[in-house]
């Protein structure tokens, strides 16, 4: 079925006598030649018989005359006045022999290759395909030329300018032809056989805001929508926005012979906004750059720029923020004004970063708050996290995390930090360096690393631990040091045994050696050849006393380190009999104080007495080194 009123063309086997032409578009002759004949065109060669090349000079006025030039002259043309010379032209016309069949010169049969060109045709390369070969022939370098030549005339391309380099990668395959007898390529090669002078590619100019931080999404990356960039954060000397200024293309011209003119450049973003002093702007001859002065956020108001960082905002909600993620140290500075206490002032599953915020309402379901220094006027809910060095919290029901953390009413929260002070606590668990409660109601765990304090027990059920390893560092110390001393005690032992060995061998072979020793003596003093094998004997024994020396000395400095290791697993509890559990009221109901040892590790538990006055309660040792919790004057 033929397409677009198309036929079959029958292929007749007609020859064509050898045509000589003169033409500047051989492919276009070629095709014409063959068509006339109905041969297939890809039946159809040609040999080239001469190349005329010639040049003129246009202006407005008129066209000059096609003026001859000499193949010797060509690679000699002056760039700048003749080839970048906009008003000069040039062109090739060749003669050729046109005939039927293929050229004489097929031993090339097995030499696959391609013509190809970078799009503006300046650059011209040769593709060889993998499984190419070329055995080796007469006039090798002539004919490889030839056929090389020949692809270049029907792909458009001058022959003798521009191809300085087509010499030299003959040559090279030629010489390997030569010494090897032919030359294989296993895989594709490709080899530059012109060049040209490419034009440099005109710019429009362009306004790029480098503080919006675009992302490209994967379609796999699940998008999330409630990071919408309500803010965007600033550091200072950030770039923030670069305007690239126009810049007009420089001319070239192409190995076919054309001149290539770039365009002219399109100005469509030439700035039209201010900045404030917060920004300052650079300028040199390719872009206007505009830099942060200061951390903070970007800001756009009545057409000027400018870095602030404080914000007041109602909400922080999926609806009318999305997350806020300036990040702790972005000296962003946040006030959430919401105060119903029937609403969120920071929605339900929001996420924000920033180095202050003021909160004044509630901190809504899985959501999570990261600052410096922060502070709740509302209350938490029990699925959220905030985490601040300086945190204040009216009331706690969440988990939250610092350094100095005050709340005011702890309902079954969790807390973390280095310093607590809760004025009510009704439940829930406090992790601290040093921990004080106000009031104390019932199911309360406190867990301190030196100090527990409570000014008023007006509940039960409540547990109170000393942990000396309750800090991170210490924990991640005491398990280093285990390690540590696990790889001592391998090494430790498998030296010992190692000495075992060689203490069994040399007292086995002492006496032989002796023996050997006095012989050496004897033969030394009567001026006789030592014998080879007593002299091998003999320095292989010393050897064996030189390593025992050296693992002795091995041992003693890997268990002395040993030794030191394990003096300190207790030095992670040296601070221990200095820790405190403080109760200023008399004790209610049931409760608990224990103290955590390290070494040896065990957990000791007092539960005192109902109604009991005794305050203040450490830990003592006894002569035997037992230890106790006993009740203390401080």
């Amino acid at each position: 079925m033929a397409l677009f009123g198309s036929s079959k063309i029958t292929t007749k086997s007609t020859t064509i006598k050898p045509t000589v032409v003169r033409t500047q578009n051989v492919a276009k002759e070629i095709q014409k030649i063959a068509t006339a004949h109905k041969i297939d065109v890809n039946l159809v060669d040609f040999n080239l018989i001469e190349i005329f090349t010639y040049m003129r000079i246009i202006d407005k006025e008129q066209d000059g005359e096609w003026e001859g030039i000499d193949k010797h002259d060509l690679y000699e043309l002056d760039e700048t006045e003749t080839l970048l010379n906009p008003y000069v032209e040039i062109k090739q016309t060749y003669e050729i022999e046109i005939f039927s069949g293929r050229a004489a010169d097929n031993y090339f049969s097995d030499f696959k290759f391609a013509i190809g060109a970078n799009a503006s045709k300046c650059k011209v390369y040769m593709s060889i395909a993998a499984g190419s070969r070329i055995e080796e022939a007469d006039n090798l370098n002539e004919n490889l030329t030839d056929i090389i030549n020949k692809r270049k005339i029907r792909a458009g391309i001058l022959i003798n300018i521009f191809d300085e380099m087509l010499l030299d990668v003959v040559s090279k395959l030629s010489a390997q032809i030569k010494v090897d007898g032919s030359a294989a390529f296993e895989k594709k090669e490709t080899l530059l056989i012109a060049e040209a002078f490419e034009p440099t590619p005109t710019r429009d100019d362009a306004l790029i805001l480098h503080y919006e931080n675009a992302k490209t999404i994967d379609e796999k990356e699940k998008i999330d929508y409630a990071s919408r960039g309500f803010i965007q954060s600033v550091k200072e000397n950030e770039l923030l926005i670069e305007y690239i200024k126009p810049m007009q293309g420089t001319p070239g011209r192409n190995c076919r012979g054309e001149y290539l003119v770039p365009r002219e450049p399109v100005v469509a973003h030439e700035v039209a906004f201010a900045i404030d002093e917060t920004i300052r702007q650079e300028e040199d001859s390719l872009s206007v750059k505009y830099i942060a002065k200061e951390n903070g956020y970007i800001a756009f108001n009545d057409n000027i720029y400018s870095i602030k960082n404080k914000m007041d905002i109602n909400e922080i909600s999926f609806k009318k923020t999305g997350s806020i993620l300036s990040g702790v140290d972005s000296d962003v500075n946040l006030s959430v004004n919401e105060k119903d206490v029937n609403k969120d002032a920071i929605g339900s599953g929001m996420q924000v970063e920033v180095s202050e915020i003021v909160i004044d309402g509630n901190v809504g379901s899985n959501s999570s708050v990261k600052a410096l220094k922060a502070s709740v006027g509302g209350q938490t809910h029990k699925t959220s996290f905030i985490e601040a060095d300086k945190l204040d919290i009216n009331i706690h029901k969440g988990k939250a995390k610092g350094k100095e953390v005050h709340i005011t009413r702890l309902e079954h929260g969790e807390v973390e930090a280095d310093s607590v002070t809760i004025m009510q606590a009704l439940g829930g668990s406090i992790r601290a360096k040093d921990v004080y409660v106000e009031v104390c109601a019932s199911h309360v765990k406190v867990t301190a690393a030196q100090r527990i304090e409570i000014n008023k027990l007006q509940g039960s059920e409540n547990i109170f631990i000393i942990d000396p390893l309750l800090q991170e560092d210490k924990q991640e110390g005491l398990n280093k040091n285990q390690e540590n001393i696990q790889e001592l005690e391998s090494i430790v032992k498998s030296i010992r045994s190692e000495m075992k060995k060689l203490e069994l061998s040399i007292k086995k072979g002492t006496h032989s050696f002796l023996d050997i020793k006095k012989r050496l003596v004897h033969y030394k003093k009567n001026g006789v050849k030592l014998p080879a094998a007593f002299v091998q004997k003999y320095k292989a024994f010393m050897k064996l006393q030189d390593d025992l020396k050296e693992l002795k000395s091995e041992y003693k400095l890997k268990n002395d380190t040993l030794l030191l290791h394990t003096t300190q697993t207790s030095s992670f509890q040296d601070n221990i009999l200095d820790a405190r559990v403080i109760n200023r009221d008399r004790w209610v109901g049931y409760n608990e104080i224990k103290f955590k040892l390290i070494d040896p590790p065990e957990e000791l538990v007092y539960k005192p007495a109902e109604g009991s006055r005794d305050m203040i309660f450490g830990l003592v040792q006894d002569e035997e080194g037992e230890y106790s919790i006993k009740a203390m004057k401080e």
